[in-house]
């Protein structure tokens, strides 16, 4: 017996409905990006369960190596939180230890020069200088 895993005309429109709505949901509120994020991963898998074919259901080592894909998402994800928070805490650190030292900044083409007053620490710091704040990136020399 020959059993045909296509889908016939009903169901075959039925699931082309479904798909452009989910792409079309996928596409509001997001710029066009080439990068897929933890959120397409699980919508991507969620829709796969969904439309399995009974008959044919998904292997258990492909479900458990998809799962191991999305965990090890999660754990990038965490982790390049992790060290954009330690960025911007050694950003902050630095910044700290210009407190009362003489410094040069690049302000457009101009270059200001003056003893840093404030810091402001944050995941970008800013060092006040002369009664205005700079990006602490802005900072070229450090003097005595």
């Amino acid at each position: 017996m020959d059993v045909s895993t296509a889908l016939r005309g009903p169901d075959l429109a039925k699931t082309r409905v479904e798909v452009d709505a989910f792409n079309k949901a996928l596409s509001q509120g997001k710029t066009s990006s080439k990068e897929l994020d933890k959120d397409d991963f699980l919508k991507i898998l969620i829709t796969q369960l969904q439309h399995q074919d009974p008959t044919a259901p998904l292997q258990d080592k492909e479900f458990i190596a998809q799962m191991a894909q999305f965990s090890s998402l999660e754990q990038m994800t965490n982790m390049s939180q992790g060290f954009n928070k330690l960025s911007g805490l050694l950003a902050s650190s630095e910044a700290g230890q210009v407190l009362g030292r003489n410094v040069e900044i690049r302000d457009g083409e101009s270059l200001v020069s003056g003893v840093v007053t404030q810091v402001v620490r944050g995941d970008n710091p800013l060092v006040g200088v002369n009664g205005k704040l700079y990006d602490f990136e802005q900072v070229e020399k450090v003097l005595n």
